[in-house]
C-alpha cells in the first residue's frame, strides 16, 4: 500500500493504492460521511490481488483530506464529483474503472456523465439514479427514519457520543443474510472518527446540492455500467438499483438477497468478483 495526499484548486485529497501500477486502474467513490476506511483495506488488497490496481480516497470534509465549518459546505456534488477524476489526474491515469457506493455512486455516475473519457467502466453499488425522478419508488425505511432523528441529539463534538450513535446506525443499514458484527463495526468507527481532522464537518454531505445539469440525461451513460445492490437495502431500497440498470441500455444488475447498505465481508466474493468481470469489459 502507497499513500499520496493530491492537491487541486485549493483542496486536498488522501488517497492510498493498492497493487501493481500497471495493472487496470479502479477507482473506489465512498459515500455521505464516510471516509476510505469504509472501504475496507482487506476488501481492497483482495480485489488488487485480481490484478487490479485500487486507489481509494478521503472525501472533502473526511478522513485526512480538506475540511470545512460544518453546516456550511462550500461546494457541490459536481465538485466531488471533479475530486474524483482530480484523484486520476495526480496519478498520472488516463481513463479508470469507477466503483461508488451509496453518495459514492452519484458522484460515480456524475463523473461518467461528465467525463466519458476518463472512465472505463463503471460500478455503482448500493446508489439512486442520477437526475431521474424516484418519487414512485421506495423510500428510506422509517426505521432508519427515526434512527436518523436521532442524530440531532448528538454532540457531534463528543467523541464517544458519536461513536455509539455511528455504531447504531451501522446496525441499522445492516441487511439481514448475514450476521451483524457490532465488535467490527465498533473498531471501524472509531478508527474513523479518530483519524479526521474534525469528524464533525461530515455532517456537510447531508446538505450538498448538484447533478442537476443531468437531470433527464442518464440514459446518455457512456461507460458499460454494473449495478449491485442488495434486496434489503433501508436507505434506497432495492428498486433504485433496479431503476438504474434499466435506464441505462446495456447495464447489468446483481442483487444481494438480504443485503443490507454495506459492504459485508460474507458478499466479497460476489461483489469483488463481479467487479473484476466488469473491468475486464472497458478498454
Amino acid at each position: 500500500m502507497s499513500t499520496r495526499t493530491i492537491s487541486m484548486n485549493n483542496v486536498e485529497i488522501a488517497t492510498e493504492a493498492f497493487g501493481d501500477p500497471s495493472d487496470p486502474p479502479v477507482l473506489l467513490v465512498m459515500g455521505a460521511m464516510a471516509s476510505m476506511l469504509w472501504w475496507p483495506q482487506a476488501f481492497c488488497e483482495r480485489l488488487a490481488a485480481e490484478g487490479r490496481y485500487v486507489i481509494r480516497y478521503d472525501n472533502r470534509d473526511t478522513g485526512l483530506s480538506t475540511g470545512y465549518e460544518p453546516s456550511n459546505p462550500p461546494y457541490t456534488m459536481d465538485d466531488m464529483a471533479e475530486d474524483a477524476v482530480g484523484v486520476l489526474d495526480g496519478y498520472g491515469i488516463d481513463k479508470a474503472h469507477l466503483v461508488g457506493m451509496s453518495l459514492g455512486g452519484t458522484l460515480a455516475q456524475i463523473a461518467a456523465l461528465a467525463h466519458p473519457d476518463r472512465v472505463a467502466t463503471l460500478t455503482a453499488i448500493s446508489t439512486s439514479p442520477v437526475g431521474t425522478d424516484t418519487a414512485s419508488l421506495p423510500q428510506t425505511s422509517a426505521a432508519y427514519m427515526e434512527h436518523a432523528a436521532t442524530g440531532e441529539a448528538v454532540d457531534w463534538t463528543d467523541h464517544a457520543q458519536v461513536i455509539d450513535f455511528m455504531v447504531r446506525d451501522t446496525r441499522m443499514i445492516a441487511g439481514s443474510a448475514h450476521p451483524y458484527d457490532e465488535a467490527a463495526a465498533r473498531a471501524l468507527v472509531t478508527r474513523d472518527v479518530a483519524r479526521a481532522r474534525n469528524f464533525t464537518s461530515a455532517t456537510n454531505h447531508f446538505m450538498l446540492k448538484g447533478g442537476e445539469a443531468w437531470a433527464g440525461r442518464l440514459a446518455e451513460l457512456e461507460p458499460p455500467l454494473l449495478v449491485i445492490h442488495g434486496t434489503g437495502d433501508p436507505i434506497y431500497p432495492v428498486e433504485h438499483g433496479r431503476l438504474l440498470a434499466d435506464t441505462v441500455p446495456g447495464a447489468r444488475l446483481i442483487e444481494l438477497a438480504g443485503g443490507g447498505h454495506e459492504l459485508h465481508p460474507a458478499d466479497w466474493d460476489t461483489i469483488i468478483g463481479a467487479i473484476v468481470a466488469h473491468t475486464g469489459t472497458g478498454e
